[in-house]
């Protein structure tokens, strides 16, 4: 729970998504990225290798990005979500954590909690999409919020169905540009 001594957030950093599009306006020189990808499963599992793995890669993938970083939306789900965030926070790159809804951690085992809270502590603001708990809407609620919010995106993503392709099919809808790294992660992980 955002506001339990578990995780010591101040109010300023957390605040509801009531519907509306955000209004793009044009930086210098910096880009907002978001992130959607798989979750462990479909990276390899949950092992603390593979989750250093993936934090290297997304690492990687930041410290090559054509364009500086202005912040980087991480929609907080294990996976790819994740370490984009954990790679941001070791860059010194700001970041917005954009949770679907308040909660969506207690499921996960209690490491996976544990490091979750410890990242939303290192966000620069959290972003609660819906109130109330877990749902599809709410999930894609989440994703058209980072879409909403950012110049462009950064996909880990197989090709297969599921909430990944959910976000990239409004990405493309809006036509905003996006990169898939998914080849790139298969050769890194050889």
């Amino acid at each position: 729970d955002l506001e339990s001594g578990k995780v010591e957030l101040s109010i300023e950093k957390v605040e509801v998504f009531k519907s509306g599009r955000a209004t793009k306006t044009k930086r210098r020189n910096k880009m907002i990225y978001a992130g959607t990808g798989h979750r462990p499963p479909k990276l390899g599992g949950y092992s603390l290798d593979n989750q250093e793995k993936l934090f290297k890669f997304a690492q990687k993938i930041l410290s090559e990005l054509p364009q500086p970083i202005e912040l980087i939306i991480s929609g907080m789900a294990l996976g790819w979500d994740q370490a984009l965030a954990l790679a941001a926070t070791e860059l010194r790159v700001s970041f917005k954590a954009a949770i679907p809804f308040e909660g969506q951690e207690r499921m996960w085992p209690q490491r996976s909690q544990e490091n979750y809270r410890a990242l939303l502590k290192c966000a620069s603001k959290v972003v609660v999409v819906s109130e109330g708990g877990y749902s599809s809407q709410a999930m894609q609620d989440r994703n058209i919020w980072m879409v909403d919010n950012a110049d462009h995106i950064l996909a880990l993503w197989d090709g297969t169905l599921g909430g990944t392709r959910n976000c990239l099919q409004y990405v493309k809808e809006e036509g905003l540009p996006w990169t898939n790294y998914w080849n790139q992660w298969l050769g890194f992980n050889k």
